[in-house]
């Protein structure tokens, strides 16, 4: 091998789809400046992508190259992705790997060099062997479930274990949980398998990326239940993952069973109003105050010298009640749901709302009220 004979020919699509799956976990200021890089190698003619932050791995394969040649490096994942979403999309990239620790990237007329690690020095994750247990879903199918919860996991709880995703198997039945103690998102589906009960907590940022890979909507994700780690694998990508300790909540003690003041309306219309009355919602408590009554209910915001009043026809002829709500816990869950109508069901002014898509019963949406 020659200083001029490119490590890896592709195309700057070809290398940099494979990149971003990966840079999305890699620390950019880590203790650690070898955790800021990601890891290239090409074995037996396939080139692979890794990055880490050591609780969670990303491995992803298919760039296409023209060259044959086995090789091992490590570069700074942010530099070399925004290099390559500048160049154009179809534009050819040559790697060249140079003798003084460096790489070199060359596409057009322009030529760049970056600073390598040594591959040894790389820190993979020690995964697990032995499968406690796996099944297979849609790709489409897994990412709306947990579209449907993620927004309800708590953000920088001392309580780490609501930071993370439930994530629940048994039989036939997978179930996806998520709370920060103020309001629960829970949705099911039937799997095609027969599993023995097990559960995971997923962290948050496993969650964000599984998100980002799920991108195939026909294709299958394999989900491997393994003793403190869980793997996603897809055609072309692997996530490992390491799993929260701790107790999740009993999500089924606050599922309300009795809430008697039912009705439904639009979500896309009870959404923009909610948009609208928060807009002066004051940014501490963001409460709001839903009264409800026969026909009508009446969305309100007052901090004594501004205010919004909105009004929504509603098919209720049931006992008046007012309530007060966080509005951020109504347009998140508003706003993550597919469905042209919600039901809301409600007890009294003290006792948790209870919001379901009136075409899906495996989801429900649960949400305390504010005492002001």
């Amino acid at each position: 091998m020659t200083q001029d004979s490119p490590i890896l020919t592709t195309t700057r699509n070809a290398l940099l789809d494979p990149l971003q799956t990966v840079t999305g976990i890699v620390e950019r200021r880590s203790t650690m400046p070898i955790l800021s890089n990601v890891l290239i190698e090409n074995s037996r003619g396939q080139t692979s992508i890794l990055g880490t932050d050591l609780e969670i791995q990303t491995r992803t394969t298919g760039v296409n190259s023209n060259e044959d040649l086995d090789f091992r490096l490590t570069v700074n994942a942010k530099k070399l992705q925004d290099i390559l979403r500048t160049l154009p999309d179809q534009a050819t990239v040559r790697l060249y790997q140079k003798a003084n620790s460096q790489l070199e990237l060359r596409s057009g007329k322009g030529k760049y060099t970056l600073e390598t690690l040594p591959a040894e020095d790389f820190p993979l994750m020690n995964v697990e062997s032995g499968v406690k247990s796996c099944f297979s879903i849609r790709q489409d199918v897994f990412r709306e479930m947990l579209t449907q919860v993620q927004y309800a996991m708590a953000v920088q709880d001392i309580r780490f274990y609501l930071n993370g995703l439930l994530m629940q198997a048994e039989g036939n039945m997978l179930r996806l949980v998520a709370t920060d103690g103020h309001r629960l998102s829970y949705t099911q589906h039937i799997i095609d398998a027969q599993l023995p009960p097990c559960e995971v907590i997923l962290p948050r940022k496993t969650v964000v990326e599984l998100l980002k890979l799920l991108s195939f909507p026909e294709e299958l994700v394999t989900v491997d239940f393994l003793d403190s780690q869980t793997r996603f694998s897809t055609r072309n990508t692997i996530v490992v993952s390491k799993i929260v300790e701790g107790k999740f909540p009993d999500y089924n003690r606050v599922i309300p069973q009795d809430n008697d003041k039912i009705f439904q309306l639009s979500r896309v219309h009870f959404l923009t109003t909610l948009e609208r009355v928060a807009i002066l919602a004051d940014d501490k408590t963001k409460a709001v105050n839903l009264h409800i009554a026969p026909g009508l209910m009446l969305i309100k915001y007052s901090n004594g010298k501004e205010e919004a009043q909105e009004e929504l026809e509603i098919a209720y002829q049931g006992a008046e009640l007012e309530i007060n709500f966080n509005v951020q816990y109504l347009t998140d869950v508003l706003r993550n749901l597919h469905s042209d109508d919600v039901r809301m069901a409600f007890g009294d002014s003290t006792r948790s709302m209870l919001l379901t898509m009136p075409d899906n019963s495996d989801f429900k949406y649960i949400v305390m009220p504010m005492r002001l």
